[in-house]
């Protein structure tokens, strides 16, 4: 392979990764955004607990594919390059998410539309597995060895982005729209955006280059031809794999799935807050985030990642429970007393759920680099990080919504995540190396 003829700056490559990972992020969270919309668009039922659980799962299935996506793609970076499968998982996704502004709804195809839109999840989510974790690598093999928990940690901040974005244009097309036109039409319109945002995308990643540690293992011929079953007969590489699965990136999406995007459709179902009200709070939520995982970025380059990690994923298990009872009460006094305090107060809980979050994904982009040698990192990276978000975190908002009303209680899904959240921190207190100080050209 040819080496790259010129140096690109950092800055322009962590431009083209974060975008592009944006643009993943805010085309995968639209869908989860609209989820209470789309049980009734295309999953009409007389009860409606009935079609937001088909909703939510149809939104799991694109979470469950992921893992498919990861060993293909994942498998490829380390084969042909990091670049190539870079540009391609971008392509996929922004197709497939336009496609989904043009579907026909139930009351114009029948069963059809929800068979068209599960086949674009399912696209979603392949190309979903190639990108999130990927994009992790690139960024990291270009970051460097100095401050990488800091540079790495702004592409952490592009599922909130993501979040937030797709929230923001559904609270003004809400807004602006009668709730017939959002019904008909409105609810299209953050979908028909990604087309513009797809265009953005593939340039600024065409214009930068390979990575400069992927360029070093293909001179030296390195790789081998299925890296990924390789990965699974080296003992040392596997133990990192489970840890990886289990350990990080399982509980970074618990938490964002429950802070970030369960948190409004239990405020929106279960309080009855009202939507617009919700997606406010949310926005503060998001924008709080964004300092906290640049601040345990860096945390974690001085005290180091598994320290910063550990205090996020500990603290969560103690206090997610609380918080969401907190919410629930606060919620209530609200809608009984119209109390601004109420407001104010939910407010402060979100972004106390934010900093929890931030303290475990801050360092994670840097972790997913670090864990692995170079010549089988994408590949040994991608596939548990997909399966943890995918089966673990993609799953919560449907097992959570499940359990509440199995148990009839709007608090017994949270036993899920507090396990589960209990388990992987004692595991990596015992077993998860400390990596800050891992040169990643080996």
């Amino acid at each position: 392979m040819a080496i790259q003829p010129k140096d690109y700056s950092y800055n322009r490559i962590a431009i083209a990764t974060c975008f592009g990972t944006f643009l993943e992020w805010y085309d995968f969270l639209v869908f989860a955004n609209l989820a209470v919309i789309f049980g009734s668009i295309f999953f009409p039922s007389t009860d409606p607990n009935t079609a937001l659980l088909a909703s939510l799962a149809t939104f799991g299935i694109g979470m469950i594919i992921r893992p498919i996506g990861s060993a293909i793609f994942g498998s490829l970076g380390d084969k042909i390059g990091r670049k190539p499968v870079f540009i391609t998982t971008i392509i996929l996704m922004g197709l497939a998410t336009v496609s989904i502004g043009f579907l026909p709804t139930y009351a114009q195809v029948g069963i059809w539309a929800p068979i068209l839109l599960i086949g674009l999840r399912i696209l979603q989510g392949i190309s979903a597995g190639g990108e999130i974790g990927g994009g992790a690598i690139y960024l990291a093999e270009h970051a460097g060895n100095a401050h990488r928990g800091l540079k790495t940690s702004f592409l952490q901040l592009m599922g909130p982005l993501g979040i937030m974005a797709s929230t923001i244009q559904i609270a003004i097309l809400q807004k602006y729209l009668s709730l017939e036109q959002f019904y008909s039409w409105g609810w299209r319109v953050p979908f028909w955006i990604s087309f513009l945002l797809l265009l953005v995308a593939f340039y600024v990643r065409k214009s930068v280059g390979e990575t400069p540690v992927f360029l070093e293992i293909s001179r030296e011929k390195s790789q081998t031809q299925y890296q990924l079953i390789n990965n699974f007969k080296t003992p040392e590489i596997r133990k990192r794999m489970f840890l990886l699965f289990f350990c990080i990136s399982s509980s970074g999406a618990i938490l964002f799935f429950c802070t970030q995007v369960y948190v409004a459709i239990f405020l929106k179902t279960t309080v009855n807050l009202e939507s617009n009200l919700v997606d406010q709070l949310c926005i503060i939520s998001s924008i709080a985030l964004f300092p906290l995982i640049v601040l345990a970025g860096s945390l974690s380059d001085r005290y180091g990642r598994k320290t910063v990690m550990l205090c996020g994923i500990i603290l969560s298990a103690i206090l997610l429970y609380p918080a969401f009872g907190l919410l629930e009460y606060l919620g209530l006094l609200y809608i009984q007393n119209s109390e601004p305090i109420a407001i104010m107060s939910l407010a402060a809980v979100l972004v106390s759920l934010s900093s929890l979050l931030a303290l475990t994904v801050g360092p994670q982009t840097a972790l997913l680099a670090e864990l692995f040698p170079a010549k089988n990192r994408n590949s040994a990276a991608t596939l548990p990080h997909n399966l943890a978000a995918g089966w673990i975190g993609g799953l919560l908002p449907l097992i959570m919504t499940w359990l509440n009303q199995i148990f009839a209680s709007s608090l017994a899904g949270l036993c899920y995540p507090v396990i589960f959240l209990t388990c992987a921190g004692l595991a990596a207190y015992f077993y998860l190396p400390e990596t800050n100080s891992v040169a990643l050209e080996k």
